[in-house]
C-alpha cells in the first residue's frame, strides 16, 4: 500500500498539469483513501483497485492507466474524459495481504498469508442498501459515485486459481471478442464458466450479464453476489460497470467447453470432496477456538472462517446431483470448464478456511491443539492438488497488468462510443494493442 501511493505521487509529480491525487476518505484504520485523477474532461471513467482485499493485481493497472492516459490524449481530450483511480478501496485488508506480495509466488505462501474481510466488512457490498451503509470505505466510494455519475465503472479483481472474465451490468456488445483477442494474446485462459456466474445470462464467451440485486440471506450474498452492490448503485445515473478478472494462476481447463464423460459423479465427487474439508476444517476450528480466540486479529480472522464454513455445506449440496430438495436451482449443463470450475472453487473455499486457520493459531503464539502440523499437511496437499492435479500455473504480474489494463481500455472504448480506430484490422484501439508481454517476464 506504501509503494501504491509513493508510485501515484510520483507520477502526479512529474504531471502536475495533468495529473490530481486528492485523499477522497479514510479507512476503517485511518488509512487515507486516494483517488488518482488524468485529464480534465466532462466525462468521467471511476476505475476502482482493491475491492476484495487478496486481490492485489488492480493497484498496478490503476498505475499503469494513468500511464496510458497521460500518454495518449484520445484516452483524454480527445474524449473529453476525466480518468478517476480509486487506489484501494479496502487498504486495511489489502495491507494484511503484504505477507506475500514480495514473492516467491507460490500457492502455500499465497494461502498462508491469505487474508480477506468477512461478507459483512467487504466494502463493495451493500446488504443493507446504499442508504444503510456503514463502512468508512463504501460510504466514500458511493459519495464518488454520485459526485462523478461516471459513464464507465470498472472494478478491478484478481481470480486466484482459473481464469480471466468479466461481469457487466450493461450489455458493451463485442467486448467478448476484446476479451479473447487480448487473452490469446497474453497467454492468459478465459474462465467459461465461473463459480460467480453459474445463473448469470451469458453475453458470449468470459462475458456474463450481473443481474439486479435481489433480497436474499447471507449464503446467497455470498455465492450469488444477490445483494444490492456498489456495481449497481450507479445504474441511475447511466453508469455500466464491468468487474474485470484477471487471474494470478490460470488453469487451461477452466476454457475447454468439450463435453465431461460422466459429469453426475464428477459432481458428485466435487460435493462430497467440499462436505468432508468443511467437517475438517470445522473440527479443527472448534480446538483451536478456546485457545486462539483472544489472539490479536482473532475476530477478523474469525469472521470470514465462519462465513466460509457456514455457506461451505450448501453450495456442496447445490452442486450434488443426486439431491433435489426443491430449493436447489438446476445447473448449466455441465462441461469440463464448469466441472474444473466448480472443483477449483470447492477447493478454494477450503484452502482459504485451512490458511485463515493457519493465521489464527500463529499469532496466537501458542498451539495447545497441535492444530499447525495438520494445516500445514493440508494446505501442502490441497496447493499440490492444484499445482499437479489441475496444472495451475503462476502469471507474470506485469502479464496480469497488462491483461487487464487491455480489457478495461476495450471496456472503455466501448462504453465511449468510439469508432475503431481507423487502421487497426481486429478492431483493437490501438491505444490498447502494444506488443503482448514477453513470456519470461515479472
Amino acid at each position: 500500500m506504501d509503494e501504491l501511493s509513493a508510485r501515484a505521487a510520483a507520477l502526479v509529480a512529474r504531471h502536475p498539469h495533468h495529473a490530481r491525487l486528492r485523499r477522497v476518505g479514510t479507512s476503517r484504520a485511518g488509512t487515507p483513501m486516494w483517488l488518482l485523477s488524468v485529464g480534465r474532461g466532462s466525462r468521467h471513467t471511476l476505475i476502482v483497485a482493491g475491492p476484495h482485499a487478496n486481490e492485489p493485481v488492480g493497484g498496478a493497472t490503476v498505475l499503469r492507466l494513468a500511464e496510458r492516459a497521460l500518454a495518449d490524449p484520445r484516452l483524454t481530450e480527445c474524449a473529453d474524459t476525466t480518468w478517476n483511480l480509486l487506489l484501494s478501496l479496502d487498504p486495511d485488508g489489502s495491507r494484511r495481504n503484504e505477507g506475500w506480495l514480495s514473492g516467491p509466488y507460490t500457492l502455500g505462501r499465497y494461502f498462508r498469508h491469505f487474508f480477506r474481510p468477512g461478507f459483512l466488512e467487504q466494502p463493495e457490498w451493500l446488504p443493507d442498501g446504499a442508504a444503510g451503509a456503514a463502512l468508512p470505505e463504501t460510504r466514500t466510494l458511493l459519495d464518488l459515485q454520485d459526485e462523478l455519475r461516471p459513464f464507465l465503472q470498472c472494478s478491478l479483481h484478481g481470480v486466484d486459481i482459473g481464469g480471466g472474465f468479466v461481469e457487466l451490468t450493461r450489455e458493451l456488445p463485442g467486448l467478448d471478442q476484446r476479451v479473447a483477442r487480448t487473452a490469446a494474446r497474453l497467454g492468459v485462459p478465459r474462465e467459461l464458466s465461473p463459480y460467480d456466474t453459474l445463473h448469470w445470462p451469458r453475453l458470449g464467451p468470459a462475458v456474463y450479464r450481473i443481474p439486479p440485486p435481489r433480497r436474499g440471506d447471507l449464503a446467497a450474498a455470498m455465492t450469488e453476489a444477490a445483494v444490492e452492490s456498489t456495481w449497481y448503485h450507479p445504474h441511475r445515473h447511466g453508469t455500466v460497470t464491468a468487474v474485470v478478472e484477471a487471474p494470478m494462476w490460470g488453469v487451461s481447463a477452466v476454457e475447454d467447453a468439450s463435453p465431461a464423460p460422466d459429469a453426475d459423479a464428477a459432481l458428485r465427487t466435487v460435493s462430497r470432496t467440499l462436505r468432508h474439508d468443511t467437517r475438517r476444517l470445522a473440527g479443527i476450528l472448534a480446538r483451536v477456538r478456546p485457545s486462539a480466540s483472544a489472539g490479536p486479529d482473532a475476530a477478523r480472522l474469525l469472521a470470514p472462517v465462519d462465513d466460509y464454513l457456514l455457506v461451505g455445506p450448501g453450495v456442496a449440496d447445490s452442486w450434488d446431483p443426486d439431491i433435489r430438495d426443491g430449493t436447489n436451482r438446476p445447473l448449466p449443463p455441465p462441461d469440463t470448464a464448469r466441472l474444473t470450475t466448480l472443483a477449483l472453487s470447492g477447493r478454494r473455499v477450503a484452502l482459504r478456511t485451512a490458511g485463515l486457520l493457519h493465521q489464527l493459531v500463529t499469532r496466537a503464539g501458542h498451539d495447545p491443539a497441535g492444530a499447525l502440523p495438520e494445516l500445514d499437511g493440508l494446505i501442502d496437499t490441497w496447493c499440490a492438488d492444484y499445482r499437479d492435479g489441475h496444472g495451475a500455473r503462476w502469471i507474470p504480474v506485469a502479464r496480469q497488468t497488462e491483461y487487464q489494463t487491455r480489457v478495461v481500455l476495450a471496456a472503455f472504448e466501448l462504453a465511449a462510443g468510439h469508432p475503431r480506430t481507423a487502421g487497426s484490422r481486429s478492431g483493437e484501439p490501438e491505444w490498447s494493442s502494444e506488443p503482448a508481454v514477453p513470456m519470461h517476464r515479472e
